[in-house]
């Protein structure tokens, strides 16, 4: 087996640690609401891409999809196939993470979008100087 698809795992598995610890540092550090939902973005695909890089297999000489390809399966067949294929949960677990992370990046953006109709910013820092100001004494 080649030692090139090893290399290429781990030089994207730590890409995406950084990208990750990036996402994290933009949701806690960054005061507009904007600049959070996009690291929270970066950090959903991210851990997207780390949970394709889990499901994938090393195999020679290529990965081949998890569907047996007669039945009855002989016992080499079987095998080989369980040598070979991918596996499946993480790609089905994949699909359903996108669609959350869509939905709930769109919901945050709206509520970014509310806020700033409501206070006239996105800055954290300003909101609750803003609500202090318009509270009634």
């Amino acid at each position: 087996m080649s030692e090139l698809p090893v290399a290429i795992v781990t030089v994207v598995t730590t890409v995406v640690t950084v990208n990750i610890a990036i996402a994290i540092y933009g949701i806690f550090s960054r005061p507009s609401l904007i600049k959070k939902v996009i690291a929270l973005v970066l950090f959903t695909d991210s851990v997207n891409i780390l949970a394709v890089i889990v499901g994938f297999r090393i195999a020679d000489p290529f990965p081949s999809p998890p569907i047996l390809p007669e039945q009855p399966a002989k016992p080499e067949d079987i095998r080989v196939f369980l040598a070979r294929s991918v596996d499946p949960i993480p790609q089905a677990l994949l699909v359903t993470a996108i669609v959350i992370g869509l939905a709930v990046s769109v919901f945050l953006l709206g509520l970014a979008v509310l806020y700033y109709k409501h206070f006239g910013t996105t800055d954290t820092r300003v909101i609750p100087e803003v609500e202090e100001a318009e509270a009634p004494k």
